[in-house]
């Protein structure tokens, strides 16, 4: 299966060492056998028609931060003209997600799409402000549209609740979406200041290189469409949703919360309205986890509650949930 690359940080490098170390599992399994024939990151390109080696992608990428030295003539070829001019079964989309205008994600998977590739992505950007477009533009250019990974990382909330519930009617659900936001929330359970706890969260990595995107609710508001849409059927974007982060709560909220044996949790909800905002969750509830942890309860009409929780981000799960889509895709085409 002929692959493009879109992007080729932390999960893009991931992906190709889990190709790497599955190849001869994954064609005696699934007959899959992925040829990545042309990736692109912020500063240069590199492609092969034939397939890209995996293990020199990865040590030029370390070497010089770029794939573009990959061959002696270096390739500026940029990813759109990668796009409309490579030979490819699948874009894979792993660039970064922007909320503002999508871009260059949205162009990406739209080109893709009408030269009749199939798209996987893992980038939220896109799906948070056009879902129901794109959806529709996959339909018209019969192409499947894959992201798993936009949601949960490599916990599979979306295949459960659209596949283990099937025949079930969800009627509403909340969850902890936001990883870096529970674990700044966590940590001020401890007795630590907002200010701390965000300086350790950012110390560790966790959080994004624009912390509105965490801090104001924005990347679980990102989630909550994509859930919303896929889940409940709805035709919704990002400014329906009504969204508050976390930058107002103060240890005396914590410490509040905490005689009523709760905890603040950044909950994103779907019931008669679509919000996020931080409240008190009972220490109870098996929605209440620690850390890093999203969790997620769905509720349906007779099957009652069910909570699935899980590591939210991280490079190899993400890439993990690519994998999975790419199997699924790989199977929809051998039975066509």
């Amino acid at each position: 299966m002929r692959i493009i690359l879109c992007g080729f940080g932390v999960v893009g490098q991931s992906l190709v060492k889990l190709f790497d170390s599955r190849s001869e599992d994954l064609y005696a399994k699934y007959g899959l056998k992925p040829r990545i024939v042309g990736v692109f990151d912020s500063k240069g390109s590199a492609v092969d028609q034939s397939g890209l080696d995996f293990n020199r992608l990865i040590y030029v990428k370390k070497k010089f931060g770029t794939v573009k030295k990959y061959a002696d003539k270096k390739n500026t070829m940029s990813g759109i003209d990668m796009l409309k001019n490579i030979e490819a079964d699948v874009l894979i989309e792993t660039t970064a997600s922007n909320y503002k205008d999508a871009e260059p994600g949205m162009t990406h998977i739209t080109t893709a799409m009408k030269k009749g590739m199939h798209v996987i992505s893992v980038n939220k950007g896109p799906l948070a402000l056009a879902f129901p477009s794109l959806l529709e533009l996959a339909t018209y250019n019969q192409v499947m549209f894959k992201f798993s990974g936009t949601v949960g990382g490599g916990t599979p909330i979306l295949d459960y609740a659209k596949n283990s519930l099937r025949g079930e009617r969800i009627t509403s659900f909340a969850g902890i979406l936001n990883g870096t936001t529970n674990y700044i929330l966590t940590n001020m359970g401890t007795g630590i200041s907002y200010n701390d706890a965000l300086k350790d969260a950012k110390d560790k990595g966790y959080v994004e290189a624009d912390e509105s995107l965490d801090l104001d609710g924005l990347d679980a508001a990102a989630k909550l469409v994509i859930l919303a849409n896929w889940v409940m059927g709805m035709k919704v974007t990002l400014p329906d949703i009504n969204c508050t982060g976390i930058r107002k709560i103060t240890s005396e909220d914590i410490k509040k919360a905490s005689k009523n044996n709760s905890s603040i949790k950044l909950i994103a909800s779907c019931n008669k309205d679509l919000i996020v905002g931080p409240k008190e969750v009972s220490n109870d509830d098996p929605l209440c986890v620690n850390g890093t942890l999203n969790a997620i309860a769905f509720t349906s009409e007779h099957s009652g509650t069910q909570t699935i929780i899980g590591k939210g981000a991280g490079g190899m799960e993400t890439a993990s949930s690519i994998l999975r889509d790419l199997l699924d895709i790989r199977q929809e085409i051998a039975r066509d």
